[in-house]
């Protein structure tokens, strides 16, 4: 059975932190992830995790400067002493909170330099996972389409096939997030089945509008989520949803799978 992780940026929006991570326990979650924690302490975000018996299954590096626009740094020529202080600061936190993967963020790249930044990301991706893999932390990258942020430097599920190619690293995984493929291109099924094996977590949403994964989708989630299934994928889906109208009223969907 698929295991589902709430996404604690969009989901139990309503309540603060602590009480997010005791909601998400409350409703059948077994994991969480979030996109950035470094608004809380590292032990303390630990602690409340512990208490609720939940698995903290990924969050994001340190992206910039987030207010400024900026989406991530892996990319982006010049700064890469500023990319590796954020490894270090999210390989501290993955290790207080026993996280075993790590999205690391590309970040927005002017089209006159998208040479200069695939050269810039081949060697902070290698960078990343050599550093991680002394703290068994898969290093991800995941392609986000340009409607929901333009000029991210990776859009298309087979960019990061290229990416994962020229790196050619153990410690580096494909995180496939199914609605920003199927905004993308689509093609989930057939995408699925050839690279299985290079994922390493998946997130979903419904297309449109980025709701819960339910009927009111062009993407047919249960049988995706089936054929995952069949296919032993044994990491996390994690639930980076904006509810409809609240997180406990649209957790229908998930009855089936022991959630709601």
């Amino acid at each position: 059975m698929p295991r589902f992780a709430a996404n604690l940026s969009t989901l139990f929006t309503d309540l603060p932190l602590p009480e997010r991570i005791t909601a998400a326990k409350e409703v059948g979650f077994k994991g969480v992830e979030i996109q950035f924690p470094y608004h809380v302490d590292a032990a303390r975000l630990a602690d409340m995790v512990a208490c609720a018996e939940l698995s903290m299954v990924l969050f994001n590096a340190p992206p910039g400067d987030w207010e400024a626009g900026e989406r991530g740094l892996a990319a982006v020529p010049g700064r890469e002493q500023e990319f590796r202080d954020g490894l270090e600061l999210a390989l501290h936190y993955a290790g207080l909170l026993d996280c075993p993967r790590l999205h690391v963020m590309a970040g927005i790249v002017d089209e006159d330099d998208i040479d200069a930044a695939f050269d810039t990301y081949i060697a902070n991706l290698a960078y990343a996972a050599d550093e991680a893999l002394a703290q068994d932390v898969k290093i991800l990258i995941e392609p986000i389409n340009p409607v929901d942020m333009p000029g991210y430097f990776m859009t298309r599920p087979e960019d990061a096939l290229t990416v994962l190619e020229a790196v050619d690293h153990k410690n580096l995984y494909l995180q496939y997030d199914l609605y920003h493929a199927q905004m993308v291109q689509g093609g989930l099924t057939d995408f699925l089945e050839a690279n299985m094996a290079r994922i390493a977590h998946m997130q979903v949403a419904s297309v449109p509008g980025r709701h819960e994964p339910d009927a009111n989708s062009e993407i047919n989630h249960r049988y995706l989520f089936n054929l995952i299934d069949a296919h032993g994928y044994n990491g996390w889906i994690g639930c980076e949803y904006k509810p409809r109208i609240d997180t406990r009223t649209g957790l229908r969907w998930a009855k089936e799978w022991g959630i709601g």
